[in-house]
Formats: structure tokens, sequence, C-alpha cells
């Protein structure tokens, strides 16, 4: 039964968060951490819930992903273009990936990392946030292989616990010149290769200290991650479209000195 909270809580936390510019990764170690669930097969857990919010991008934009599958009609994000967009801006995460994926796990997985992954992130935005008032922004039809690669070197940067990859891209591709609601949108879809290729290897790796009595756990944390996700991209697409990042960068900082402030106490 514990099992089933934990997956419930955990689910919760991956699905709500995965998409806004916080940091699931971040929130699921610290949710992890207070909840006393860690260890190997906690942080495949943590990773294996991530392909319920990654189908929840499908699902919620499946008209576009199936659009990807025809001839491009029109320019920028269109058809089969836009397949090769989204391997250019997977790649850099991909071979960044497996040279430092065990180093991120054995290192980077802990509250005081998180901490100041979630600050760093915050002053980031917040920076972001005011060089975007200068610009003059686009949208996804302006998507360029540049535009795409450039998006996934700034996807690197939330290998590191607390960073965020929504963040990271959504960023990425406000500075590089897109408006902050397609920049959101890009990073939706740019979850999708680059979390399922992570999940993939992270699970290849693990299966073998995995048994059939982890089934209800992956279950359940699998199927509250995809609803609770499916919301969030509703919240967050609503939400870009009539006010800044800025209300992120402050609950992130909050959360980083709640952290350290808990870890001092400790």
């Amino acid at each position: 039964m514990t099992d089933v909270i934990h997956g419930i809580l955990l689910g919760l936390v991956e699905g709500l968060t995965e998409f806004l510019p916080v940091s699931s990764t971040g929130h699921l170690i610290l949710a992890g951490h207070l909840l006393g669930f860690d260890g190997e097969r906690a942080k495949t857990f943590d990773v294996f819930i991530q392909l319920g919010a990654i189908l929840a991008v499908v699902v919620y934009y499946r008209t576009r992903f199936l659009g990807l599958l025809k001839p491009a009609t029109g320019p920028g994000f269109s058809g089969g273009r836009g397949l090769v967009f989204l391997g250019l801006t997977t790649l850099p995460a991909v071979l960044f990936g497996l040279l430092a994926h065990d180093l991120i796990k054995a290192h980077l997985f802990q509250p005081s990392t998180v901490a100041i992954g979630l600050a760093l992130g915050a002053v980031w935005i917040l920076w972001a946030e005011h060089a975007y008032k200068q610009t003059d922004p686009s949208d996804l039809a302006a998507m360029s292989w540049k535009l795409a690669l450039g998006v996934g070197l700034f996807q690197c940067i939330a290998m590191w616990p607390g960073m965020s990859r929504s963040a990271s891209t959504i960023l990425g591709g406000m500075i590089l010149g897109l408006n902050r609601k397609s920049a959101t949108e890009y990073s939706f879809f740019a979850a999708v290769p680059v979390m399922a290729a992570a999940c993939g290897y992270d699970l290849l790796k693990n299966l073998n200290i995995l048994s059939a009595a982890d089934i209800p756990l992956f279950a359940v944390g699998f199927i509250v991650s995809f609803v609770s996700a499916w919301y969030a991209i509703r919240f967050l697409i609503r939400f870009v479209s009539r006010h800044s990042l800025g209300v992120f960068a402050w609950y992130r900082l909050g959360v980083a000195g709640l952290v350290f402030l808990l870890m001092r106490g400790g």
C-alpha cells in the first residue's frame, strides 16, 4: 500500500511539474527525499513516470504530431521538416546524456544540487524575461535548423537537476527569437524524443534491479503522471499567452531557500 501512495504522490509531482519551468526532476528528488523513497529503484521510477507526461503531450497535440508525418504545408515547424528540427534539438542532449548519464545520477541527484539549480534557473528566468521585452519575437513559422539546434544546446543545461528541461528550452527559444507561447509549445514537442530516449536508456540499464512486484508502483505513477500532465499543459499554454514566467522564478527561489534552510536545520 505504501508503494501505491508513493506512486500517486510522485506521479502528481511529475505530471504537474514536468512542463512547468520549475524542474520536475528536482521536485521528484526533493519529494522522494521527504518520503524516504530513494535509491536506484526510486531513481529509475522517477525516470519511468516521465513517459506518462510524454504520452500526455502526444495525445494533447495528436493532430500536430500526425501532421509531422505528412509533407510540409508551410514554412517553419511543419511536416517532415518538423521531424528534422526535432532531431536537431534532440541530438545535443542525447550525446551529452550518453557521456554524462552515470556521473549525473551518481553526484547530482541530491537536495543541495537541486536547490542550486533552482536558484540559478530562477535568475536566468528573470534575466530572460527582461531581455525578451526588448525583442521582436516570432512564431513557429520562423523555425529554422539553426534555431532548432540552438534550443537543443540550451536543453543540455537541464542535465543539472533543478535547472529544468522545460525552462531551458522555453528560455532558449525566447532568447533565439521565438515568442513565449511558441517557445513553450516547441518545448512540449522537443520533450517527446529526448525524454523517450532518456527513459528507454535508463530502463534498459536498470531492468536487473526491478521485479514484478514493482509493477503496481510504476503503473500508478505512470497513470497519475499522464492525467496531471495533461492539465498542466492546458494551464501553461493559457498562462504564457497572457503572463511572463517571472512567477515561476520567485517560486523557484522560495523552494531553493526552503531546501537550504531544511538542510541547515537537519
